[in-house]
């Protein structure tokens, strides 16, 4: 963490610290000393009108004074401007964004084919939300080891999809202990995000990678295929020096917030490349005339799950499948 001069401010020594874990009032701070804060925000920064359901993300480097010496509680006064952010729409609040995660050098969606099944359009709104935030992304394929011949094959298709668009992929299994050297390096010396389904094994991943951090897991419900939330509210943590993992509850659905209707286009790296050449400036890519992206699809250069990811954020569609 970079050193910063303690400052003062109306008599109280202000202190920096790195938001490790957010509980949705409190949070646990790293301070320069390389020691755990409990704290929360000052009650007049929920004053100040952000628009997102949480003024404070893990990742996020802040400033703190003490707040209960016998507590040992300090408060949260100023939050440091973001080099970058994950965001998704709030859940409960349409016109809101929720912040999963900040200052991030690499954003990794877990995804897995079975137990459960990752759809295609998930996938894409996280790397739209990783794009549109200018956070490198790269998708880790888990549970290989679930998968018969024929899904490996069809999981080799997407990854030479996806690398094709310029996505970092990986085939794992966190269970197994299948390619996670490999994972290792991908993550060294970043701090990187870890989100996806519940049930896709984040903290699997995590309690592979580093086993005594033992992070809890649950099994995944065989009734509906469907993973059970275990991870409740985002961490941080130090698997190597240098090297962060962020473990997110299990997002269920993925809302893309804060984009025009023409600006999707420009966070699908295929569909970037040709609308500059459609005959309308204001072209869709629905049924213009002239349009190089309906061209393309038409003529098999364009995956068709990739366009009708497109489409489904253009209408708005949450795709939570």
């Amino acid at each position: 963490m970079a050193n910063q001069e303690n400052s003062k401010n109306q008599g109280q020594i202000l202190e920096k610290g790195l938001i490790m874990r957010s509980t949705g009032s409190w949070y646990e701070i790293l301070d320069e000393q390389n020691k755990i804060r409990k704290g929360r925000l000052k009650g007049k920064l929920r004053l100040k009108g952000y628009r997102f359901t949480n003024p404070i993300a893990v990742g996020d480097y802040v400033d703190f004074e003490l707040e209960d010496e016998d507590e040992n509680t300090v408060a949260i006064v100023n939050i440091h401007e973001r080099k970058n952010y994950i965001v998704r729409q709030s859940t409960r609040k349409k016109y809101h964004g929720h912040i999963i995660s900040s200052n991030l050098d690499l954003a990794i969606v877990i995804a897995t084919l079975a137990m459960p099944r990752t759809s295609l359009g998930f996938i894409d709104r996280f790397l739209v939300a990783a794009e549109s935030s200018n956070v490198p992304a790269a998708i880790f394929f888990n549970k290989a080891d679930l998968l018969d011949s024929e899904g490996i094959e069809f999981l080799e298709e997407l990854c030479d999809l996806y690398e094709s668009l310029g996505y970092q992929t990986l085939i794992i299994s966190a269970l197994e202990k299948q390619n996670l050297e490999e994972a290792k390096e991908m993550v060294k010396g970043k701090v990187s995000l870890v989100a996806g389904h519940s049930g896709v094994g984040k903290s699997t991943l995590l309690n592979a990678l580093v086993p005594n951090l033992a992070i809890r897991t649950k099994e995944v419900s065989t009734f509906a295929n469907k993973g059970v939330h275990t991870t409740t509210f985002a961490e941080m943590f130090e698997i190597m020096p240098e090297t962060y993992l962020i473990d997110t509850p299990g997002i269920k659905e993925l809302g893309i917030i804060g984009l025009d209707e023409n600006e999707i286009t420009f966070y699908f790296p295929e569909l970037k490349a040709l609308v500059q050449e459609c005959k309308f400036n204001n072209c869709t890519h629905t049924h213009e005339p002239d349009c190089k992206v309906l061209e393309a699809l038409e003529a098999g250069e364009i995956a068709p799950t990739r366009y009708h990811s497109y489409l489904s954020i253009l209408e708005g569609y949450d795709n939570r499948r």
